[in-house]
């Protein structure tokens, strides 16, 4: 009402009609909310499309998973990279170095706050930084490699893309408002006015092919010169178009929103197939820095044993019981035994820092791993070790005569671990659980889409199209003829019947053809994968029964190396075999302890490529790992 009566005071509307008001009430009322959808800040607008993007994606989770979980690309509130600098006191170049929110925000920054997470996944810094497990690693891993948070982006990037297809069959809102003081002409003749406006709008595309859009207009004008005359105008104009033939119908219409809601499930396919592979990169990594540190312990020993030796071969030289070039021999391993131990350290470090750049922390952190983890791998292979204990030294009883034929038996798996599953049975658990197989069975469907879009579109255009305009607009060249209004039967309505006929479509059919050899392309895709996976497969059980021999093996040579070097050290004592006897069984201890614990590390590694491969390790949102356990049959049963 202020604004009404603030005009007609000033005589601009004077013994104006009950309507006129209304109208000017809508004016203002239009120009008031357009004023507030555009004073939206950015991160209003943030959240908004941040809360459609998540929806998009627990919505793409339950389809591709039939669960949903936790995620968010947000970083973390607590920064594990930034812990550590802060807490270590770590050199760094740029406050970037430390996380985003650190970095100083320029004039123009449009959100000055910083955005907190409002759904952080539940990690803490609970976990073991200076000296993580294995499982700590994993946690680390998902929450700072910088890697990880790339896959995380594109799964939201494919979100936001489906928004935006999803947005091309919302209603779209316009409104445009418009105000224009102008004067014309001279001397008396000369027109003065006051002209305002509204024109909001809405239009809507519909996924049946169909579209229409309504255009409204609300005009207020006042002379300031001459009689002084206003005038109101309105304006209403609505027009429809529904396709019949090419491009009609949804599923052609909707195609590329189809499309979209698909390249989420794969991007979240892609994701999950992304966490088991990395999963499996930071345990393997892991494992070579804890053999990388067993081999610096089995140098250092070696070392120490050379120490003595060379001590005790000086002895000896001394009694007159040892030539003094044995005496040099010992010298030069020992040396040897130094630079192994040397380059083993130098060797450790390497790989701690390339494991700490895996997790997305600093290079110069001061982190440790966690021994632990390489006795649990012993632990594992304890009924393997001990078989081979047992075949070390057998009894006499057991003992063959030289004269008996030579029986050489093959590894069986049927001696193996839990993971070393029947062949057939492993294939088939790779051929339904594999993601990326999925994902490639999806993109066979998504060609064969395509090929029938691109045949729609090689038939003729037939569409109905229909207009309804009624009302005038109003300036002040006709503020005179008084206001307007709208009424259906003063309004002018057609309807066209369009036809093109297709004439011409070299291009449609050569984009037909080539959507036919998309397809063709897509199942050959598909049926690489299926036989990689196969190969995987088959490659990973054979690995796994020759590494779990491996272990057998290099168990057996370390009983006997050790049996070895406690012997030729009490003969050498005995004056019975040389220096060199020595210097070969400690070279041999060395090799075998090393080659033990890498054949641990990697029948390890092997048992979880297999579950990766087969499609059957679950990682969960903190990045843990729960490992695929073979159901026991009867007779495994205790």
């Amino acid at each position: 009402m202020g604004l009404n009566w603030s005009l007609k005071q000033r005589g601009y509307f004077p013994g104006r009609s009950p309507r006129i008001t209304i109208y000017v009430h809508a004016l203002a009322g239009a120009v008031i909310c357009g004023l507030l959808a555009g004073c939206r800040s950015p991160a209003d607008a943030r959240k908004k499309t941040d809360a459609r993007a998540y929806a998009n994606v627990d919505a793409a989770q339950r389809e591709a998973l039939g669960h949903s979980a936790p995620f968010s690309v947000e970083p973390p509130s607590e920064q594990l990279r930034r812990h550590l600098m802060l807490e270590q006191s770590l050199p760094y170049a740029d406050p970037a170095s430390l996380g985003s929110d650190d970095v100083e925000r320029i004039p123009q920054w449009p959100e000055p706050a910083a955005v907190v997470d409002e759904a952080p996944l539940p990690v803490s810094l609970t976990l073991t930084l200076t000296e993580p497990s294995l499982i700590d690693s994993l946690q680390i891993a998902a929450r700072s490699s910088r890697e990880y948070q790339d896959q995380k982006e594109e799964v939201f990037r494919s979100a936001l893309q489906l928004d935006l297809q999803r947005d091309a069959f919302r209603n779209t809102w316009t409104g445009q408002l418009e105000a224009l003081a102008a004067t014309e002409g001279g001397g008396v003749e000369r027109v003065s006015a006051a002209e305002g406006g509204v024109s909001p709008g809405i239009s809507r595309r519909l996924k049946s092919g169909g579209s229409f859009a309504l255009d409204l207009g609300l005009d207020l004008v006042k002379l300031l010169t001459q009689d002084r005359d206003s005038a109101y105008g309105l304006l209403a104009d609505a027009t429809a178009t529904l396709p019949l033939l090419r491009g009609a119908g949804r599923f052609v219409v909707a195609e590329p929103l189809t499309q979209a809601e698909r390249e989420v499930v794969y991007a979240i396919y892609g994701f999950e197939r992304f966490r088991r592979t990395f999963a499996v990169q930071v345990a393997t990594e892991y494992l070579e820095v804890l053999q990388a540190l067993d081999q610096v312990d089995n140098s250092r020993e070696s070392y120490e044993r050379l120490v003595l030796s060379t001590r005790r071969a000086r002895r000896l030289a001394d009694a007159g019981r040892l030539p003094e070039i044995q005496v040099d021999q010992v010298q030069q391993d020992e040396l040897r035994a130094r630079n192994r131990w040397i380059s083993a350290q130098v060797d450790y470090q390497d790989r701690l820092d390339a494991f700490k750049v895996r997790l997305g922390l600093p290079t110069d952190a001061k982190v440790k791993l966690d021994r632990g983890d390489m006795s649990s791998l012993v632990d594992r292979a304890e009924p393997l070790i001990e078989r081979a204990r047992e075949q070390v030294a057998p009894t006499e009883a057991e003992a063959p005569a030289a004269q008996d034929p030579v029986v050489l038996r093959a590894p069986s798996r049927e001696d193996g671990g839990p993971l070393e599953l029947d062949e057939a049975e492993a294939i088939g658990m790779a051929l339904n659980h594999r993601l990326d197989l999925r994902a490639r069975i999806g993109r066979v469907f998504d060609t064969q889409r395509a090929a029938a879009v691109a045949a729609d579109r090689l038939r003729a255009d037939l569409a109905l199209l229909g207009r309804g305009t009624t009302g005038q607009s109003r300036d002040r060249t006709t503020a005179g003829l008084g206001d307007a209004d709208v009424s259906a039967g003063d309004g002018s309505y057609s309807a066209t019947v369009l036809l093109d006929l297709p004439l011409e479509r070299t291009q449609e059919e050569i984009d037909y053809r080539g959507r036919l050899i998309d397809f063709e392309k897509s199942v050959r895709v598909v049926q690489a994968l299926e036989d990689q996976v196969k190969l995987e497969v088959r490659n990973e059980l054979r690995a796994l029964t020759a590494n779990r021999e491996g272990v057998i093996i290099q168990a057996t040579s370390v009983e006997v190396a050790q049996r070895r070097l406690d012997s030729t050290t009490m003969f050498l004592e005995a004056g019975r075999v040389e220096i060199r006897d020595v210097l070969e069984a400690e070279d041999s201890m060395l090799s075998s302890q090393n080659a033990l614990s890498a054949a641990l590390v990697r029948y390890r590694v092997r048992e979880l490529e297999l579950q990766r491969d087969m499609g059957v390790l679950e990682i969960d949102e903190l990045g843990r790992w729960k490992e695929y356990e073979p159901p026991q049959t009867e007779a495994e049963t205790p």
